[in-house]
């Protein structure tokens, strides 16, 4: 192949925007044959008696196909390359959710009523704040940009369900592809009817997770790998956990042979996983750089929560000292203390922060950014940059 557009990828993350995948089972566009006075040579080649490929020794094979790489890319050229996924049935796409449940779904509200985003535009216009809230979105932007050497892998866990686990999944990961050129990848390593694909506004579903680590090679590229993902806004990609549908599997061997695989092409990847102490979520944990532990600000969270960090002080001190504690608010006034919460908590090593309630969020529907309160945006910026900055310390 000719052309800067048949250039390997790099093995740092690069951004690859521009770059589309092919549709499954789909190949490029082959070459026009010759044209004008190279046409009759052409076709007086083509008349040509060919051997059969039994008569051609071995290495001839080997020579021709190092000389003449092939340029067919995406899940295609992948299922050919390899002998195992060769036989393995495409999947239907589903729908993220029925277009007969979807139209039961109310109007998107905004995070805060409208009372409140008034008042606090006229203390901005009163007061002088506005100049050290811009410095301190630079700052935390300065943060987020930072570039990387190798994948930073980022495992979002909770010791229970119903905690804004996979809603702090999808902020994380959507803040990071905001603000970073290289792609972002999310993982959903929670195959029991997960809901990261809705939160992050998929549509239609056809890959897995357990689908993937079946398919995936070492020599694929990065446009092979996306044929396989889901695209989303600002260069950001989805590997769902299931399709909807009850009984999805996935084992440690599957996951670790995805992540291994594909963390190359990815600057930042937020895996959404199981609820501990699932084998999947521990793994998950003890491979991940940073570590977010979802609590629900109730005193009957609190108590678990600190039981298990408790728990946590007995292995390897990075373990802890990587873990980032989110107080998430379901209700509006939670009846607890959280500076009081926070300061037992950060006793056994762990940062913590508090995710204020957010009518937006907790009406459970696809994330708008533009819909969320301004305390949500500013707790989740800041959550994502200190997050990143403790993957930094681990490799």
């Amino acid at each position: 192949p000719h052309g800067a557009e048949h250039q390997p990828h790099a093995a740092q993350p690069q951004p690859y925007a521009a770059h589309q995948p092919y549709a499954p089972g789909t190949a490029p566009q082959q070459p026009y044959p010759p044209q004008g006075p190279a046409q009759e040579a052409y076709a007086s080649a083509a008349q040509q008696p060919q051997p059969h490929p039994a008569a051609v020794p071995p290495q001839a094979h080997a020579q021709a196909a190092h000389a003449y790489p092939q340029t067919a890319s995406g899940p295609s050229a992948a299922r050919s390359a390899s002998g195992s996924a060769a036989h393995r049935a495409t999947p239907d796409s589903r729908p993220v959710v029925d277009k007969r449940l979807a139209a039961a779904g109310a109007k998107p509200r905004h995070g805060e009523p409208f009372a409140a985003r008034a008042l606090r535009a006229v203390r901005r216009t009163v007061s002088s704040s506005a100049a050290r809230e811009v410095a301190e979105t630079t700052a935390t932007a300065e943060v987020l940009q930072q570039p990387v050497t190798t994948g930073r892998q980022i495992a979002v866990t909770s010791i229970r369900g119903g905690s804004g686990k996979t809603t702090v999944s999808a902020l994380l990961a959507t803040t990071y592809a905001h603000y970073r050129q290289d792609p972002v990848l999310v993982v959903e390593a929670d195959p029991a009817l997960g809901s990261l694909p809705l939160r992050l506004g998929a549509e239609t579903l056809r890959w897995t997770t357990g689908d993937l680590a079946g398919i995936v090679e070492p020599q694929m590229s990065l446009l092979d790998v996306t044929g396989y993902l889901v695209q989303l806004p600002d260069n950001a990609w989805l590997l769902p956990g299931s399709q909807g549908q009850v009984g999805a599997m996935l084992d440690t061997k599957g996951y670790e042979r995805v992540m291994v695989s594909l963390r190359r092409f990815f600057g930042v990847t937020v895996v959404d996983c199981e609820t501990l102490p699932a084998e999947v979520a521990r793994t998950a944990l003890s491979a991940a750089q940073a570590r977010v532990l979802t609590v629900p600000a109730t005193l009957e969270g609190i108590a678990s929560t600190h039981a298990v960090l408790e728990w946590m002080r007995a292995l390897p001190r990075d373990i802890t000292t990587s873990t980032v504690v989110v107080l998430t608010e379901t209700v509006p006034h939670p009846g607890l203390d959280l500076d009081k919460a926070a300061e037992q908590l950060k006793a056994t090593g762990a940062s913590v922060r508090v995710l204020p309630y957010d009518r937006h969020l907790a009406a459970g529907g696809t994330i708008r950014t533009e819909l969320l309160a301004q305390a949500t945006r500013q707790a989740v910026t800041r959550l994502a940059a200190e997050v990143f900055q403790l993957s930094h310390k681990r490799r």
